[in-house]
């Protein structure tokens, strides 16, 4: 355990090092932070802090600058996030607000979350296995046609034409919404198959060939599950921090270009109340191992957003949480 005296020179050293990527020293601490020691006493600390595997000093020269272990003691001991302006607030809320389907959302928050960080951010499309059936509409188009509308809670429409062997009154198109609309509102979609199994057996003989027809037509947009889906931008932010990568950024470049692996690093942030941090070595994919990873998610998905492991974490951790709030909000509300 780390004194209060020496958890100090630790978060000075992550700000100075951040802020201006040169290793910092004893000296430039007491001086710019006002430690109220010496820097005899700083260098002490630094020493110890060193030998706890908390900082390092990259060549020959006094500096020292953070290790994986100390940016993660330093982000699991921030005691406050930056707060957001009433301004990015108000700025953030009417950008969102703004789109006009899930797409929309998708992307826009995409860019806002690359442009407020400066790094790359992801959003994941809501998660079908999370998502709710919010309504089925059943629109009598022709004697022997009906539409199928399936809107869920994450904004998500699937639509099916039905062509029926035999003619429907709207009698028959009433009791049918009847039928399904109170099996299936507020149903998880994985959940909704079971609750529908019965219905052939349940109702009317007279509805039973149509009702059939329907329900083979319901099960099938439930079912039919596309591949989650991942939005990414911002990846030329990267280049603004080439020197945090001074062999190659060619395994991170790779690294983002699968799928597969923005998912595992995304998807399975599932609270939308707390910020997830990943920094370097923990995270499992190897050309992202010298890359830091804030995400959060937003109920029936998450988002987050990928740079060096020399990255200002309280804002970028403002900004993610702020961000994934008002996507969270915004489908609840859809």
């Amino acid at each position: 355990m780390l004194d209060d005296r020496k958890l100090e020179v630790l978060r000075a050293i992550v700000e100075d090092f951040v802020s201006t990527n040169e290793p910092v020293g004893s000296k430039t601490l007491a001086e710019r932070h006002g430690l109220g020691v010496s820097p005899a006493t700083v260098r002490n600390d630094m020493a110890l802090l060193e030998e706890e595997g908390f900082i390092t000093h990259p060549h020959t020269s006094a500096g020292r600058i953070p290790t994986d272990k100390g940016y993660r003691l330093f982000v699991d001991r921030l005691s406050q996030v930056k707060a957001l302006s009433s301004a990015e607030k108000r700025a953030i809320q009417s950008f969102l607000e703004g789109a006009v389907d899930l797409d929309d959302v998708v992307h826009r928050s995409v860019r806002l979350l690359s442009q407020l960080t400066q790094q790359v951010a992801v959003v994941q499309y809501p998660s079908l296995s999370r998502s709710e059936v919010r309504h089925l509409e059943i629109v009598h188009l022709a004697p022997n046609r009906l539409l199928l509308v399936l809107i869920t809670d994450s904004g998500r429409v699937e639509q099916r034409v039905l062509e029926l062997p035999g003619l429907v009154s709207d009698d028959d198109v009433h009791q049918l919404r009847n039928v399904f609309g109170p099996r299936l509102h507020g149903r998880k979609l994985l959940d909704a198959p079971k609750a529908l199994e019965d219905l052939p057996d349940a109702a009317p003989p007279s509805l039973r060939p149509v009702l059939t027809s329907v329900l083979s037509v319901v099960l099938s947009a439930l079912v039919e599950k596309p591949e989650e889906r991942i939005a990414i931008g911002g990846t030329a932010n990267l280049t603004r921090h080439a020197l945090d990568f001074p062999q190659t950024l060619r395994p991170v470049l790779e690294a983002l270009e699968e799928q597969v692996v923005l998912l595992k690093l995304i998807g399975e942030v599932n609270d939308p109340t707390t910020v997830h941090v990943k920094i370097g070595e923990e995270n499992s994919v190897e050309g992202l191992r010298s890359t830091s990873v804030v995400a959060m998610g937003y109920g029936p998905g998450g988002l987050g957003v990928l740079g060096p492991t020399r990255m200002d974490y309280a804002g970028n951790i403002s900004s993610v949480r702020a961000v994934a709030r008002y996507v969270g909000d915004l489908l609840a509300g859809a």
